[in-house]
């Protein structure tokens, strides 16, 4: 098990937790899983709503503009041919959705994988509380401040713990978004600059994560039996 400080809203530590070695060790980090778990998150983002027109829906009439043979010229049979201006548009883009299913175990992989990534580069904080007694911005951009966050930062709360004051002063900070433990994605992690948890928050999420583990090793031995 390896020890990582927790601090307060200061910037000064007030203890330490235990987080597996298995899940947040350097030499987990599997940077394909991570790839595969990014384009799956991207793929999902996009509209699909791009469209050409087919031949039934192109304007113009479907009579022969001239007669097949002798004219010298060349063949055609409607004005709304794929080979002339303003026609049809052959085997082009129809609306369509490019989600497509990713296994849960891949995609906890790839969660373990991001989260190893930002402690070894040492830009995971965890702290005792994100709770501040009021809800205003500019004292969450000073706490922010004492944890050294200067660029972007992806603040993770626990459902239980959610304050009203934590929602409504960081909604509006530039750079910083706050999500759920539970929703939390490895294109999430990897997106921004530092990852802050509260210590509810990695709790459950290590919990999850080793059952996670724990299931794939009971497969992985009845598969090998």
């Amino acid at each position: 098990m390896a020890n990582v400080d927790v601090v307060n809203l200061n910037g000064e530590t007030v203890g330490s937790i235990e987080l597996a070695d298995a899940f947040y060790a350097a030499d987990q980090i599997n940077e394909g899983l991570l790839w595969e778990a990014v384009k799956h998150y991207r793929a999902s983002l996009r509209q699909g709503t791009h469209k050409t027109k087919s031949r039934t829906e192109v304007a113009g009439s479907g009579k022969k503009l001239w007669k097949q043979k002798g004219t010298g010229r060349a063949r055609i049979g409607s004005v709304r041919s794929p080979l002339w201006r303003h026609g049809y548009t052959v085997h082009g883009p129809q609306p369509r959705s490019y989600d497509y299913a990713f296994p849960r175990k891949k995609l906890l992989g790839a969660l373990r994988s991001a989260i190893a990534s930002k402690l070894a580069d040492g830009k995971l904080t965890i702290v005792d509380s994100l709770e501040l007694k009021e809800p205003k911005t500019k004292l969450y951009r000073a706490a922010l401040d004492k944890l050294n966050v200067t660029r972007t930062a992806l603040i993770v709360e626990n459902g239980k713990t959610l304050s009203k004051a934590l929602l409504l002063g960081a909604r509006n900070l530039e750079g910083v978004e706050l999500v759920l433990n539970n929703e939390v994605h490895p294109y999430d992690l990897l997106r921004y600059d530092r990852a802050i948890f509260s210590a509810a928050a990695i709790e459950q999420l290590t919990e999850m994560l080793e059952k996670n583990a724990s299931k794939r090793k009971l497969a992985a031995q009845k598969e090998a039996v």
